[in-house]
């Protein structure tokens, strides 16, 4: 959540998300999360305890394997209140050895409406520039937590199979450098030398792969549906 922050995405491996259910094999998990309820479609999940206004998060994923249709792994950084921003991963369920999606999008000040999908693993895809200076908002004062749930979402996706039931996804690796905020102040000074993923960017070779997914691995983005936008596409996406 750096001032040019990307987004490397590594679905890899430990963590269990009634027939969504969550369990901890991480040592650390009670200590930097706590599981939240089980109330409908929004099956099980965990946020964080503490909150994070820039930073660099680290988690690894592996997904429900076999026939996840119908079902959503999500894995975002959000605040709180009707104008909040948030940084959102879901990964849309699928039939046996088919690729999973990756849905992204950016909310800031309560906007959304910047998606872009993915089929792909394993490198950067998702550059979001700070445009403030431009007229774009960008999120860097509210504090987020990070959230993530496996839920049903046979209303809009497509149909469960219940009878793949439990659905399992595992996480492990979690590792956040982050400016943690707490009582009203960041635990990160203005010169704070030792977080050098404040200013961290992506090099030559980072903004070539995310050219290259993008070229080859997108198969929704924002900035061209014409439809959606028939007035003419957001700022960001002829100033970025």
């Amino acid at each position: 959540m750096a001032s040019n922050s990307f987004v490397s995405i590594k679905i890899v491996t430990f963590f269990l998300l009634s027939s969504f259910l969550i369990a901890a094999s991480a040592g650390n998990f009670n200590q930097d999360f706590d599981i939240t309820g089980v109330t409908g479609s929004s099956g099980s999940g965990f946020q964080s305890k503490n909150q994070y206004l820039f930073g660099k998060i680290d988690m690894q994923l592996k997904l429900v394997p076999g026939n996840s249709a119908g079902t959503v792994t999500a894995y975002y950084l959000s605040s709180q209140g009707s104008a909040h921003d948030e940084i959102d991963f879901e990964f849309l369920g699928n039939l046996s050895g088919d690729p999973y999606i990756v849905h992204t999008n950016v909310f800031t000040q309560g906007k959304g409406n910047r998606e872009q999908h993915f089929s792909v693993d394993g490198t950067p895809i998702r550059e979001f520039k700070n445009l403030e200076s431009k007229g774009v908002p960008f999120p860097k004062n509210q504090p987020m937590r990070l959230y993530s749930s496996l839920w049903d979402a046979e209303d809009w996706a497509t149909r469960t199979d219940w009878t793949q039931a439990p659905f399992t996804a595992s996480y492990a690796n979690f590792n956040a450098q982050a400016c943690i905020w707490s009582s009203g102040s960041s635990s990160c000074s203005s010169n704070s030398s030792g977080n050098s993923w404040l200013t961290q960017s992506l090099d030559t070779t980072g903004q070539q792969r995310i050219k290259w997914v993008q070229k080859n691995y997108m198969i929704y983005n924002y900035c061209t549906d014409t439809k959606r936008f028939p007035q003419g596409f957001p700022p960001e996406c002829s100033l970025a």
